[in-house]
């Protein structure tokens, strides 16, 4: 008898084992499901940047005859202004006059014609200054003007090139008066976007 209890129980516990994986097997149901929504906010806003050539730059004069010294830079910029009403500009202003005393000088020319100027040209974003521009010690003047709704790279309706880029060049009439010796003055450049 004993030994008959014994089989019962091992052919039993097969079974246990069978419905236990069983279970295991069968799929869970979910009693609750939540879902909730996040909402995502960004401020695109204008924005502008220059970028120049880290070298100073130097003006010469083309020949022995030619009666100012001259140099050009390409100044490059990042710009991007309000639909409909925006607009933008880069400007220049010297920090200070020439130095040493006793040559060229934007502020004092020593005559009425030894003027410090510029011109631009080659705007890829914006408008380039027109004509002869003086450089000034006291007020910022505008190298170029940009407009609503512009922005630099990407293509249409932005610019096709990035960054964007404009020629200036300045001239600097040479006196005879001015003492022999190297002059170096400094510009401010700023770029406004709104």
């Amino acid at each position: 008898m004993r030994t008959q209890k014994m089989n019962c129980r091992l052919k039993t516990f097969p079974a246990f084992i069978k419905v236990g994986v069983a279970l295991l097997l069968l799929p869970v149901f979910s009693l609750a499901q939540n879902t909730v929504t996040q909402t995502l906010s960004a401020t695109v806003v204008p924005l502008g940047g220059l970028f120049l050539q880290s070298t100073p730059l130097v003006l010469t004069k083309g020949s022995a005859s030619a009666n100012s010294f001259s140099g050009t830079i390409t100044l490059s910029y990042r710009a991007r202004t309000r639909q409909g009403t925006g607009q933008g500009t880069i400007t220049v202003e010297a920090k200070a006059d020439f130095a040493p005393a006793l040559g060229p000088s934007i502020a004092n020319p020593p005559s009425a014609g030894d003027t410090f100027t510029y011109s631009c040209s080659g705007a890829t974003l914006g408008v380039s200054c027109s004509g002869i521009q003086n450089v000034s010690t006291t007020a910022a003047t505008t190298v170029v003007s940009i407009g609503a709704s512009a922005c630099t790279g990407g293509g249409a309706p932005c610019s096709s090139t990035d960054p964007n880029s404009a020629n200036i060049t300045f001239n600097l009439m040479d006196d005879p008066t001015y003492k022999t010796g190297s002059y170096t003055a400094t510009l401010i450049w700023t770029i406004s976007a709104s």
